[in-house]
């Protein structure tokens, strides 16, 4: 962890008990190894980073107090539309991409996925938040992307905003690879699950505005295609 993460109804004012069990603790004491009086890098979610001193430790809970700073500038306007993924490619697709700096995430069913991956407890425990809280601490920021699940894909587009660059990832009918495509902001990023899109599919992405483009002849897994994807737009944007 860059950057430790809490939630404003874990602090007292500028006070914290923070439970011995918490994962968050385990990573002070046992790998930055923090003893009372020690400082640390923190941030409160969606709100400003700044210094966590440990005060004091006792048998159930360390006790921290915070003196806050700035709040990081807002994420890129970046979405990303990706046909769900089964749920181990979704898990490092929501730490990686978070990390890359994204607003938000869209997963989408598709006429080549499996919709029962929608079901799945990393979407109905909210586990997926603690995946995004994990991105957000190792980029040192503290601005989590928005994430919705479920939606069909022409709902999903049909949310979007008229002015947009719009991009659809193909290998097959992309006809430029996108480390070559014009890209402003706000920019939207279409991504199909591990089969890729239909014909109906890129058709009706094509309807809608978007630009077919590649990533070259390798075939890429969804996560690698995802973070290479997310990279080449930023640095199309200046933004790396």
């Amino acid at each position: 962890m860059n950057l430790i993460l809490f939630d404003t109804f874990e602090l007292s004012g500028t006070i914290c008990s923070l439970p011995c069990s918490d994962p968050r603790a385990e990573h002070m004491l046992r790998v930055l190894r923090l003893t009372p009086g020690d400082a640390f890098e923190a941030g409160l979610i969606d709100g400003p980073r700044g210094k966590g001193t440990l005060d004091a430790i006792d048998d159930e809970a360390l006790r921290l107090s915070f003196v806050w700073g700035e709040t990081p500038p807002p994420l890129a306007e970046i979405t990303l539309v990706i046909g769900l993924p089964r749920p181990q490619t979704a898990r490092k697709l929501l730490r990686e991409v978070t990390a890359l700096g994204v607003r938000a995430m869209h997963f989408v069913h598709t006429d080549l996925g499996e919709p029962g991956y929608a079901r799945s407890p990393l979407w109905s425990t909210h586990e997926w938040r603690r995946h995004l809280i994990d991105g957000t601490q190792q980029a040192f920021d503290t601005h989590l992307p928005s994430v919705t699940v479920g939606r069909s894909l022409k709902e999903m587009l049909a949310s979007l905003p008229a002015a947009c660059s719009r991009l659809a990832l193909d290998n097959e009918t992309g006809a430029s690879p996108l480390g070559a495509a014009t890209v402003t902001l706000p920019a939207v990023l279409a991504l199909g699950p591990e089969r890729g899109w239909s014909e109906a599919e890129v058709s009706f992405l094509q309807a809608q505005g978007f630009e077919m483009v590649h990533l070259g002849p390798r075939i890429l897994r969804v996560e690698t295609a995802c973070v290479a994807a997310v990279a080449l737009v930023r640095s199309r944007l200046g933004l790396m």
